[in-house]
């Protein structure tokens, strides 16, 4: 066995890793060196060790109590990006998605602009098939590489996924290590720009600077979550320090001493009067961390 070369913290608060700015100490956190490196890791942990991966903390929501297992902090470290061939990128997961886009556009490569907008690393966006602006993260995948608790990598194809909107299957106990884009020759001035007019659009009806985890529910058929919620004369509603916000009804903001626990009740509230005024039954876009395996 090697040495590990990477950075390993013990009672590690999360809300230094969250967009929400909440959630309690992680037992470990685990920063690997590289690729290598996070392989030896794995291959030392103990099998039945809770393992939760982070890479910007903005789709997620940490308990008050924190996580009691290991986490694997991808941002910062896994940020490999590379052309490959006259239209692929190579993106490892703690890349963040902005970083893609303008990456991509500087090689005169078109599609993914809308990754601009998404305030996450491209493992998260593997993850949830992140979107924006009509654009899906995993309409650009050609192949990606997992890793397993063992440190096994595999390489995988689109036809391994169950893939959806905000919802991505594949076998468990694998997450994403790198993704290979296959993209379009085309103007990369020109989708700078409109990255550019994308974000501050985002800008004007977002409510960015203000911590958050993004869209906290899932747009249902034929409809906004944020049109319902603000029918229902939820926009501005607040527990605690956790509140709906006023620019734009489908973000969760934390006015600065928000718990966790405030925020899910916020999400519980909100979700019980959508349904009881609508009918609807919003679903969550963020992943809770209770529910990680």
């Amino acid at each position: 066995m090697g040495e590990l070369r990477g950075e390993l913290r013990t009672d590690e608060p999360l809300a230094r890793h969250t967009s929400w700015r909440v959630g309690g100490p992680a037992r470990r956190l685990y920063r690997p060196a590289d690729v290598h490196d996070l392989v030896e890791f794995l291959r030392r942990l103990d099998p039945g060790e809770p393992l939760l991966w982070l890479g910007l903390g903005s789709n997620l929501l940490v308990p008050d109590v924190g996580f009691p297992g290991t986490v694997i902090l991808t941002h910062g470290c896994l940020t490999g990006l590379e052309r490959r061939g006259p239209a692929g990128v190579y993106a490892q997961a703690g890349a963040t998605c902005a970083r893609v886009a303008r990456f991509a556009a500087r090689h005169d490569l078109i599609g993914v602009e809308f990754l601009a907008g998404i305030p996450g690393t491209m493992g998260g966006a593997l993850t949830m098939n992140a979107g924006a602006w009509g654009g899906e993260t995993w309409t650009h995948v050609s192949r990606v590489r997992t890793i397993d608790r063992t440190g096994l990598v595999r390489e995988r194809t689109p036809a391994d996924f169950h893939i959806g909107y905000r919802d991505v299957r594949g076998a468990p106990g694998e997450w994403f290590l790198d993704v290979e884009l296959e993209l379009q020759p085309g103007d990369g001035v020109a989708a700078m720009t409109r990255m550019r007019a994308l974000l501050d659009q985002r800008a004007r009806t977002q409510p960015t600077g203000l911590p958050s985890c993004g869209s906290v529910f899932r747009n249902p058929p034929g409809d906004y979550a944020a049109r319902l919620i603000e029918s229902v004369g939820l926009k501005g509603y607040r527990i605690g320090g956790a509140q709906v916000s006023e620019k734009h009804a489908n973000f969760i903001i934390n006015t600065g001493p928000a718990t966790a626990r405030d925020i899910a009740g916020l999400v519980d509230h909100v979700r019980c009067e959508v349904e009881r005024h609508t009918g609807v039954r919003l679903k969550p876009e963020y992943v809770s961390v209770t529910a990680v395996r």
